[in-house]
């Protein structure tokens, strides 16, 4: 899977995402990451990608055409029908099932807006998903982007180390997941439960499950709720 994200800082996409698992995926060429600067397609000496707002207010807006020319730049290489997500806190709420659903395409493209955000037009003509992380406003689309990646590329088969890994993760299944434990078995005078330690798969299992249950009804009841 490759992702394509249209930025004004390159340098914050790489600070958040070349480590760790994201960069052995890359390295692995299990996963690419291209990042496209908005500002090689300004089109003026200054690289000046933003300008006021008509009908007047505070802030700039980023302009139609260097984004627009930014997506062209790569259109040819991207697979038919792929989707470009902007980010953007107008958007829908980004979620685990939506990290899955991105992750079955072999392509993605994310836009990162900054000042008071980009001119509609564009949005309007190349734009197939508005994504928000979250009800709060960033001073750019870079570390959300990141975030949808990051989510994203973990889902993607061969990037985590077991493929299981992922399938019990908070949200996969609708509840949160249960807790973990390692070495040593006591720490500050706590223990570890003694299931965990019994080898029995099964009551194992069954305590996974009905701590998950516990952890979601103490933490996030709504989601049980969503699941009735």
């Amino acid at each position: 899977m490759k992702f394509y994200i249209l930025t004004l800082f390159p340098e914050m996409i790489e600070a958040a995402l070349f480590h760790s698992i994201i960069k052995k995926a890359i390295e692995r060429q299990i996963i690419e990451i291209e990042c496209i600067n908005i500002r090689d397609f300004a089109g003026n000496k200054h690289n000046q990608v933003d300008d006021y707002p008509y009908g007047g207010g505070a802030g700039m807006v980023m302009r139609a055409q260097p984004v627009y020319d930014a997506y062209e730049s790569i259109r040819r290489n991207i697979s038919p029908n792929c989707r470009v997500v902007y980010m953007t806190p107008q958007g829908e709420k980004f979620s685990q099932k939506k990290a899955e659903s991105f992750s079955q395409e072999d392509d993605l493209v994310l836009i990162c807006g900054h000042y008071e955000g980009i001119d509609q037009r564009v949005i309007d003509e190349i734009v197939t998903d508005e994504i928000s992380v979250g009800d709060y406003v960033l001073t750019g689309g870079e570390l959300a982007a990141a975030i949808v990646v990051d989510a994203t590329a973990r889902l993607v088969g061969g990037v985590l180390g077991k493929a299981e890994s992922s399938l019990n993760d908070s949200f996969s299944n609708g509840m949160l997941e249960h807790a973990h434990y390692t070495r040593p078995m006591e720490f500050m005078g706590r223990c570890v439960p003694d299931v965990l330690l019994s080898g029995n798969h099964g009551k194992i299992a069954k305590w996974r499950q009905e701590e998950s249950v516990r952890k979601t009804m103490a933490k996030r009841p709504d989601l049980l709720q969503d699941k009735s």
